[in-house]
Order: structure tokens, then C-alpha cells, then sequence
């Protein structure tokens, strides 16, 4: 995730060799074998209640769609 905008956030992404399809709403989710290589790069580990802090504080939060948060409705 970016604490400044998506551009920069997409921007270092690239860098690291993420591929787009990684991209999820507000931030990346980044594979086990480029994990070393995204915190070289300068990505600081952080948990998840950080992880929103930190989004919703940039004003970069986007929220799940109503209907798809949780469990599958059958």
C-alpha cells in the first residue's frame, strides 16, 4: 500500500515485478517469492489493523462492495 497515491503505489509495484492482477482495490498482495525483494526495495511490514490505519489516514481506503464481505450466501 501507498500512503501517498496509487500512482506511487502502482509505480513501485512495477519496480518489484508485481503484476497487475496483484492489485487489490487499495493495495497489493504480494506472492511469497517477492516479498525479500518488495522490503529491499523500501516496503515496510506492517500488520493488517496498520495496513488500514494507514490507508484510511491517506484517504486511500476502498472498501469491499456491499454483498461481498464474509462468508458465500447459498
Amino acid at each position: 500500500m501507498s500512503d501517498e497515491s496509487f500512482a506511487e503505489l502502482h509505480a513501485f509495484a512495477e519496480r518489484v515485478g508485481l503484476p497487475p492482477r496483484a492489485f487489490d482495490r487499495d493495495h497489493y498482495d504480494v506472492p511469497a517469492e517477492l516479498y525479500a525483494k518488495a522490503v529491499a526495495l523500501g516496503a515496510h511490514e506492517v500488520g493488517c489493523q496498520e495496513l488500514l490505519l494507514r490507508l484510511t489516514k491517506a484517504g486511500l481506503r476502498r472498501r469491499k462492495a456491499a454483498g461481498r464481505r464474509g462468508a458465500v450466501r447459498r
